[in-house]
């Protein structure tokens, strides 16, 4: 099955964008009178009949709502750090998305070598994974942040299960456990996980006086990537 991207009007219509009804029309061979499964991104599936193609534009009849197919009792927020290779962080951002992730935030902390991260181009990787994976809704991408100023964002949200995940000598607590033990139902979650230089012993810090949890998974060394995708499966295991 096939997933589109759509502009719903009302509970009855939709249109699909160009590069949608491109895909839709000419890739795929679609004609009015076929029936395709779209989303707006926000929660729900839809059965909708192409009724006709004007230029660049697929008008649609809504004929069936399918609702969420991969409901998930929990908020997940990934704040992760930039690796040097864009392309592992973009593979993460596919596979979290894939997983099941609300909100990702990329970040840069003090010991960060990559500073710069392509937002349109992430968007493009989320709304790709979305129609693979068949996901009504669409994951936030929000900007480029530091560390410490998504820390300090967060230091007022008491709703929120916040850890961070380091390599740094002290005290931590096995993720599992801490999701076992502290994730309550519809839990909202906020993971950081640090640079290839690990977070500074500043943000740590920072972030502990914060409320966030220090955590590990296990003891091999693992890539930022590898460590964020291991939380976001973590998660999404938990609530099962």
């Amino acid at each position: 099955m096939e997933l589109f991207f759509a502009n719903i009007i009302n509970g009855q219509t939709a249109t699909l964008g160009a590069e949608e009804t491109t895909h839709c029309i000419k890739v795929l061979r679609n004609k009015p009178g076929d029936t395709i499964t779209i989303t707006n991104g926000r929660g729900s599936l839809y059965s909708a009949m192409i009724t006709s193609v004007a230029g660049k534009e697929a008008l649609l009849k809504i004929t069936e709502v399918l609702g969420d197919p991969t409901p998930r009792p929990y908020y997940l927020h990934m704040a992760v750090s930039l690796v040097k290779n864009p392309d592992r962080f973009e593979w993460f951002i596919e596979k979290a998305v894939e997983i099941g992730v609300d909100e990702i935030t990329p970040i840069y902390g003090d010991l960060s070598q990559k500073r710069n991260f392509k937002q349109e181009r992430g968007e493009r990787i989320i709304m790709s994974a979305v129609k693979q994976s068949l996901k009504p809704l669409l994951p936030v991408l929000n900007p480029l942040v530091s560390a410490k100023e998504l820390i300090k964002q967060f230091s007022a949200e008491s709703d929120y299960l916040k850890i961070i995940g380091h390599c740094r000598e002290g005290e931590k607590e096995a993720l599992p456990l801490i999701l076992k033990n502290r994730a309550a139902e519809n839990a909202k979650i906020l993971i950081l996980i640090g640079p290839e230089g690990d977070f500074s012993p500043e943000e740590i810090q920072c972030a502990t006086d914060n409320g966030f949890i220090p955590m590990h998974m296990g003891t091999s060394r693992l890539r930022t990537e590898t460590a964020a995708l291991t939380a976001t499966t973590a998660v999404y295991l938990n609530s099962l």
